[in-house]
């Protein structure tokens, strides 16, 4: 505006001034102060191109929708933003807003993460299905973490674990001493060392190389992973054993979630709760494909013979129980889900 201009509009009066100032501080001012940004939510996992990467994919999808564009999600899969111990961190310190992963691997947050773990509790995906949308458990599992950070988001299934090895297996004595990746649950050591093998802890992005340079034998986890992470380079059997179910959870930064605005906290809670129950078709007809995907990639699928399998289902059948005899809490929650998975038997 020239000075001419201006002149004008202060011969206008007061009001006429204070509109063309109005004008020029919204000419000048830049477009991102004009409107409010949006809430970034950062949303991380270990893995990529699988269930969990999906899950998140269509929770930032939904929560940006319903929002009406106020948060607006970044992902970052294939642990682009550290370890899971550090995504697990970064989420209680709301560097990350949300974290999906197995539950196991927040026994450290509270020991009560692992009950969905022990061995014998699921026989089917239908079952396991079922069952984490029975509120006794949803409501168990998510309302763990509280305390230290975590707010539950919503459960879902990855499938059943299968071992992968780098030599065949034909009988359950073939596992005696083999090197075998867990996950860091108490219950999924104890499994390998009843099955006759000697379990290690390790995070996911240590298995492909422990593998390779011989540090372990072999991988207990789902399929999925085997498949999306090209375990095939390393080790070419799997032996179908079906123990223990592997879950999914997201969790997000209680920090986080209470500084929104009570309608933004109400579409992320929902949301999460949403997807976890619209993506169990998916997560079915995916786990589905990678069986097949793995057999073209020239990888083996077995089953342990009948005998054999009763005899494992034997051994680690009273592991919940067993081992948390002395802990009261984790007795509790793992008695909770075998009575729920019971009802859908």
């Amino acid at each position: 505006m020239c000075r001419a201009q201006w002149a004008v509009a202060l011969k206008g009066g007061t009001g006429a001034a204070f509109a063309v100032a109005a004008a020029l501080v919204g000419w000048t001012m830049p477009a991102s102060a004009q409107a409010a940004s949006p809430i970034t939510m950062k949303l991380s996992t270990a893995t990529v191109n699988d269930t969990q990467h999906e899950w998140l994919k269509r929770f930032a999808a939904a929560v940006e929708k319903d929002s009406g564009g106020r948060i607006k999600g970044e992902i970052y899969p294939a642990s682009q933003l550290g370890s899971i111990p550090r995504q697990i961190e970064g989420t209680q310190f709301n560097s990350i807003q949300v974290w999906c992963g197995p539950p196991e691997f927040l026994v450290g947050v509270d020991e009560r993460y692992e009950a969905l773990s022990a061995p014998g509790e699921f026989t089917s995906r239908a079952q396991y299905n079922k069952s984490i949308l029975d509120p006794a458990i949803t409501d168990l599992i998510l309302g763990l973490g509280a305390n230290k950070g975590l707010i539950g988001g919503g459960i879902f299934s990855i499938g059943p674990s299968w071992i992968l090895t780098k030599k065949q297996i034909s009988t359950l004595g073939d596992f005696s001493g083999l090197k075998i990746r867990v996950l860091a649950s108490p219950f999924q050591l104890e499994l390998i060392k009843r099955m006759g093998g000697s379990p290690v802890a390790m995070t996911l992005a240590d298995v492909l190389p422990g593998l390779q340079q011989g540090a372990i034998d072999g991988s207990l986890t789902t399929i999925t992973q085997y498949t999306t992470l090209h375990f095939i380079d390393a080790a070419k059997y799997v032996t179908a054993t079906g123990q223990p179910y592997v879950s999914s959870i997201s969790v997000i930064s209680k920090k986080w979630l209470e500084g929104l605005p009570p309608d933004l906290q109400k579409i992320v809670k929902d949301d999460a709760m949403k997807v976890s129950v619209d993506i169990l078709p998916f997560i079915d007809q995916f786990f589905d494909d990678q069986i097949k995907i793995w057999k073209d990639s020239g990888g083996v699928l077995e089953n342990l013979p009948t005998a054999d399998q009763d005899e494992m289902l034997k051994k680690i059948s009273s592991i919940g129980e067993d081992m948390s005899a002395n802990k009261p809490g984790l007795a509790a929650a793992v008695k909770t889900v075998f009575e729920t998975s019971a009802k859908y038997k």
